[in-house]
């Protein structure tokens, strides 16, 4: 089944997340989830395969057992239930809203790049909570908090910092003069 002839804006968009897309980390995401679950895709292509949610499910179960119930069916309504899981889970898991994906990204093949980026944040979000699974991408930063003692604090404000109130030491005037211009060595309102 291919989706429909897309034109004019939907057409242009398509196009951009296309050029987006990067095959090498859709290898990498499918290598982690293979990894994690301990088995194979059971299309080689990425996208059908994790289309009905099954793996999606197995995958979050494994992370946090007994999280969802896997429903294998074939009814669009129960496909669009497991990605819809999946995707609750990564939100447990710590992963922020604007890391995962929307269901339809996933079902309509409409921004494929966004599931990929899922799964590399699942996969660093899970890591950082403790579970033992490779980190795809970056390691997430840990959060540093400075405190300052109130001594420090008092010191700063007797600091003046002449940027805050304007600086009149650079710029200025000089080698500038009043009166009419001459351009070209001609002076327009001379009369011969």
């Amino acid at each position: 089944m291919s989706s429909p002839r897309k034109y004019g804006i939907d057409r242009e968009i398509a196009a951009k997340l296309a050029a987006k897309y990067d095959v090498g980390r859709e290898a990498q995401a499918r290598e982690w989830i293979e990894t994690v679950i301990g088995e194979s895709f059971p299309l080689p292509e990425f996208q059908p395969s994790l289309k009905d949610g099954v793996i999606l499910c197995k995958l979050i179960n494994i992370l946090i057992p007994g999280f969802v119930k896997i429903k294998s069916s074939r009814m669009p309504f129960v496909q669009m239930e497991n990605i819809a899981k999946f995707l609750e889970g990564c939100e447990k898991l710590g992963c922020p809203k604007h890391d995962l994906f929307q269901t339809i990204d996933l079902y309509e093949d409409k921004n494929p790049g966004q599931v990929v980026d899922a799964i590399f944040s699942l996969s660093r979000h899970a890591a950082k909570a403790g579970y033992d699974v490779p980190i795809l991408g970056p390691k997430l930063a840990d959060k540093h908090e400075v405190e300052f003692s109130e001594e420090t604090l008092n010191a700063g404000k007797q600091v003046i910092n002449t940027f805050q109130y304007g600086y009149s030491g650079g710029a200025n005037q000089s080698g500038t003069r009043t009166g009419r211009r001459e351009i070209g060595g001609v002076d327009p309102g001379r009369i011969d």
